[in-house]
């Protein structure tokens, strides 16, 4: 298997394992105020980061790479998580995941900003069609029921699309694991305040659905994904491994309606049957001549 089907391959196991995600913090929410929840998964990833790091040796990011990795950090393990905690207390894990599709095209953007990687022009057909989709459910579903969740999640998309490029690129030359557990120690101090400012006074009312919720945000969502997802998008590269990312609504739906029974209206499957269409030929288009 040549390195661009292992990128492929990898980033499809990231991309699962993020499917999970928005259905899960959406349990979590129900019962953890959002800022706490999202201190908390990071907190808990970082200790598990930590002790990764110091088990396997791992070598330190170099002085000109801490800028990147505290873009990261801002992305993906603060910016995204509470946008998106933020987001679901306005709308169903089901509404917010279609928005997923919009993160292909924001994670090409910043790889060409970011990357410098140059799909060719078909490329941006297929990425935008994909977008536009998304954001034509959204107006006609969302926009006027919860204008400030889609906007939420809007932003959620940006920061995170940040994220995935930075932390891609910096994966070539300090490693695909190292960067997401650099990332989640370099936010652990903050974090690790936050949790405890924002700490529950009491547990009792807090379900087993959201201690599940936040127990695989913690360990699956903000550490073992990005393993495989940071090293499918260095392996296979930022724009092409990115558009994987327009599977995951489907992915996302189905968990909603199958573990949380939230309706899936056929305009939601048609939207996401059709931007999975877009995969396709964003895929054969995303590599330069």
């Amino acid at each position: 298997m040549d390195t661009a089907s292992r990128g492929w391959l990898n980033g499809f196991a990231g991309m699962l394992i993020f499917s999970g995600s928005l259905p899960a913090t959406r349990v979590a929410v129900a019962d953890f105020d959002p800022v706490f929840l999202t201190a908390a998964r990071a907190t808990i990833a970082g200790v598990l980061a930590l002790s990764a790091l110091w088990l396997l040796r791992a070598k330190r990011p170099t002085p000109a790479q801490a800028v990147p990795l505290a873009l990261v950090a801002v992305g993906v393990v603060i910016g995204f998580p509470l946008l998106t905690a933020l987001a679901l207390q306005h709308v169903t894990s089901a509404h917010s995941v279609v928005f997923i599709a919009l993160l292909p095209l924001s994670t090409a953007a910043f790889g060409v900003l970011r990357g410098g990687e140059r799909p060719r022009p078909v490329f941006w057909i297929f990425s935008v069609l994909g977008s536009l989709l998304v954001i034509g459910f959204a107006a006609a579903q969302g926009l006027t029921a919860s204008p400030a969740g889609d906007l939420l999640m809007l932003a959620a998309i940006l920061v995170c699309g940040l994220g995935y490029a930075e932390g891609a690129k910096l994966s070539r030359t300090l490693g695909g694991w190292q960067v997401i557990c650099w990332a989640l120690v370099l936010s652990l101090p903050a974090m690790f305040a936050l949790a405890l400012w924002r700490l529950p006074v009491s547990v009792a009312g807090i379900g087993a659905p959201a201690w599940v919720g936040l127990g695989y945000v913690s360990v699956f969502s903000m550490l073992i994904g990005f393993v495989f997802w940071y090293r499918g998008l260095a392996q296979g590269g930022i724009a092409a491994v990115g558009q994987l990312q327009l599977l995951q609504p489907l992915f996302g739906l189905a968990l909603a309606a199958g573990l949380l029974r939230e309706p899936v209206s056929p305009v939601m499957l048609a939207v996401t049957v059709a931007v999975i269409g877009c995969v396709a030929g964003a895929r054969h288009f995303s590599r330069a001549r």
